[in-house]
């Protein structure tokens, strides 16, 4: 469990802190999270599953799935950074398949401190185990995963 964390992007010189219990700033600004009540008009962001090509498929039909009901989707390549614009409600909303504990971690804190939620893909808390992770505020996220339910494989469902 992190207690603190900085994540320094450094093509836009910002620098990114979380404190448990004490929130989330960028460039000492408080940082909350999107307020979206639903996935219509969102920007959803998501890695693809490099290093889980069984799942390519799966996780293809996820991503039809979600961008019927979004904005639109956004690549970082980095899953902390994405995690970042969700705590800065620049991305209302995350998920990747297969990610390890120090992909996300330092992410994971600053979403939580910017008041949203991180769960697995059946809403539990085995992300750290799985590294199947989705992120955003309560709502996003319950949309998200109701989305997802139908096309998720057996070998996701845990």
């Amino acid at each position: 469990m992190l207690w603190y964390t900085i994540l320094c992007v450094t093509n836009c010189s910002a620098a990114v802190t979380a404190t448990r219990g004490q929130g989330a700033q960028l460039n000492g600004y408080r940082l909350r999270g999107s307020t979206a009540r639903d996935l219509d008009g969102t920007i959803l962001a998501t890695g693809f599953p490099f290093k889980a090509k069984q799942y390519a498929t799966t996780y293809i039909n996820i991503v039809g799935k979600l961008f019927n009901e979004c904005a639109d989707f956004r690549r970082t390549g980095s899953a902390a950074l994405d995690l970042a614009y969700v705590a800065a409600g620049r991305v209302d909303g995350f998920f990747e398949i297969g990610l390890r504990p120090w992909d996300f971690a330092a992410g994971e804190l600053l979403v939580r401190e910017a008041g949203g939620i991180v769960s697995d893909f059946t809403g539990g808390h085995n992300y750290m185990l799985t590294g199947n992770i989705v992120a955003g505020n309560p709502r996003v996220v319950k949309a998200m995963l109701a989305n997802m339910r139908d096309e998720l494989s057996d070998a996701l469902k845990r």
